[in-house]
């Protein structure tokens, strides 16, 4: 982790915190730490800052932090994600997070299969700790939004266009349109289908909430390759 970050609840002072688990193992072990040592630290959602070790154990560390430093700005991005196969939804999130994706919805269609959405990794829990690895890894602290619409056409029809509202749309798909713009300086709804792509039908009612299509070209991408590829290309 590139940056250690600290829950509310690990504060025993006002600027000094106990960590344990996780967290602790990765300071003994890839950072190796000793008394004295400064790290970079952030609390969740929250500032960024230095951390010194001033108790150390196998069981717990005590550190004295000092926050003062805000955290990198989020993308202007939504992103709506047909929900991807489990296997691959925990990278996804990951990788969202590292990016500064601000918002996520995961939504269904009709190639998203009855099963992934049965999948633990959907607890909000395992969503936290997934979008936190993610955050660890590029020294932020504030969490993405993530939300589930689990029926394509309500939430198409009624909530897409106000939320919407006057960003970019975008609708990747492969075919005979426009390439995805590049380093685009206004906010961007972005929509991802699932492995196999967006049925006709639903880029039809994508078109019709205000989206456009868009392609990266004549190479079809893993879902989790092409989020990563289209979030880089538009920021």
């Amino acid at each position: 982790m590139n940056l250690l970050l600290l829950e509310e609840q690990d504060f025993i002072a006002p600027e000094r915190v106990r960590l344990s688990g996780r967290r602790l193992q990765h300071m003994l072990q890839v950072h190796q730490v000793q008394l004295g040592t400064s790290l970079r630290v952030g609390q969740v959602d929250g500032l960024m800052g230095e951390g010194r070790v001033l108790e150390l154990s196998d069981t717990k560390a005590e550190l004295e932090v000092c926050l003062s430093e805000p955290p990198p700005s989020k993308l202007p991005l939504t992103l709506l994600l047909a929900m991807p196969r489990p296997k691959m939804f925990r990278r996804i999130l990951q990788h969202c997070a590292s990016l500064g994706v601000a918002d996520i919805v995961l939504l269904n269609s009709y190639r998203v299969e009855k099963s992934f959405w049965q999948t633990p990794f959907l607890q909000p829990e395992v969503i936290r700790e997934n979008l936190l690895l993610g955050l660890e890894q590029a020294r932020d602290t504030v969490l993405p939004q993530v939300r589930i619409e689990k029926r394509f056409k309500p939430f198409v029809e009624d909530r897409l266009p106000a939320l919407l509202g006057d960003s970019l749309g975008l609708v990747a798909h492969p075919g005979n349109y426009p390439a995805c713009p590049r380093a685009v300086e206004r906010p961007v709804t972005l929509a991802i289908g699932p492995e196999g792509g967006w049925i006709p039908y639903e880029v039809d009612k994508l078109k019709d909430a205000g989206l456009q299509p868009v392609q990266l070209g004549e190479r079809i991408l893993r879902v989790e390759t092409a989020v990563t590829a289209l979030i880089a290309r538009l920021s």
